[in-house]
């Protein structure tokens, strides 16, 4: 059996009674980091008898024929990373899927969650969400990235590394503008767990005021389609493209301003001053 062991996000108290009877049990664990695991026992005051077995994102690939070749054995297996969910922008995924194609049970002992824990701290709308694990590094790509997300209307919640946090904010004021409402949760559950809320603009002169350091959750409102704003261009664009899907052109008109919160008006208006499709 492949085991997924949910460990604490930072309050070591947080680990669960089915956690501890499953390290002290296991025979195989296969650790992100085992220097951290071991302080965690230690933390728990719990000893176990299992090889430890190093899994991390550099040896991953590596290391599923190996993991594979013991559940194939009839052994069970025990996964853990440095905290909260392994496969959650953190080695495991690949080995749940290996697991799965060789017909290998897969359990999951639940636990902390640093996406739902910020989720909560934040006060921002918790009924949909998404997660988006970390942003590209590199500038291009992150800069679309985010563009993508721009219009994405659930709560978006993502992680960051300290030594990125004011280029990924800076994007993220570009692409959403200044006002939309962020959040970031920094070392939650730790000694030092800061939560600051505000604009992200806000966000930004926070993070240019002060070394950062820790595990850092960022949580950005979704949009809000009424703030949208549209050129007639865009609005000509968007009926041709529901002309070319079939509709005509009076429902086109009336899909558009119902789908996009824009007076019927305004959409007929800008398709009055269009002549012709090749002003499009």
């Amino acid at each position: 059996m492949l085991i997924l062991a949910c460990l604490p996000i930072g309050d070591a108290r947080d680990a669960s009674a089915h956690l501890i009877q499953a390290i002290i049990e296991a025979q195989f664990i296969a650790a992100e980091d085992s220097r951290k695991f071991s302080r965690l026992c230690q933390e728990l005051n719990v000893k176990h008898n299992a090889k430890v077995i190093s899994f991390f994102e550099g040896n991953e690939s590596d290391r599923i024929q190996e993991l594979t070749s013991l559940l194939t054995s009839n052994k069970d297996i025990l996964v853990v990373t440095d905290a909260g969910a392994p496969g959650i922008s953190d080695p495991g995924y690949r080995l749940i899927r290996a697991a799965l194609n060789s017909n290998i049970q897969v359990k999951v002992l639940p636990g902390p969650s640093a996406v739902t824990t910020a989720l909560l701290l934040s006060g921002l709308p918790t009924d949909r969400f998404c997660f988006e694990g970390f942003p590209p590094r590199t500038k291009g790509a992150r800069t679309k990235w985010f563009k993508d997300l721009a219009t994405e209307e659930r709560t978006i919640v993502f992680f960051e590394a300290p030594h990125r946090i004011i280029e990924s904010l800076s994007d993220a004021q570009s692409a959403f503008g200044s006002n939309r409402k962020s959040v970031i949760c920094r070392e939650m559950s730790k000694h030092y767990e800061e939560i600051v809320r505000g604009d992200i603009s806000e966000l930004v002169d926070w993070a240019k005021s002060k070394e950062i350091l820790g595990e850092i959750t960022v949580v950005v409102e979704g949009f809000d389609p009424g703030t949208r704003e549209f050129s007639a261009e865009d609005l000509v664009k968007l009926v041709v493209e529901q002309e070319k899907a079939g509709e005509s052109r009076k429902e086109a008109i009336a899909q558009v301003a119902k789908s996009n919160g824009v007076a019927k008006r305004v959409v007929f208006d800008a398709m009055v001053a269009y002549k012709s499709e090749d002003k499009i």
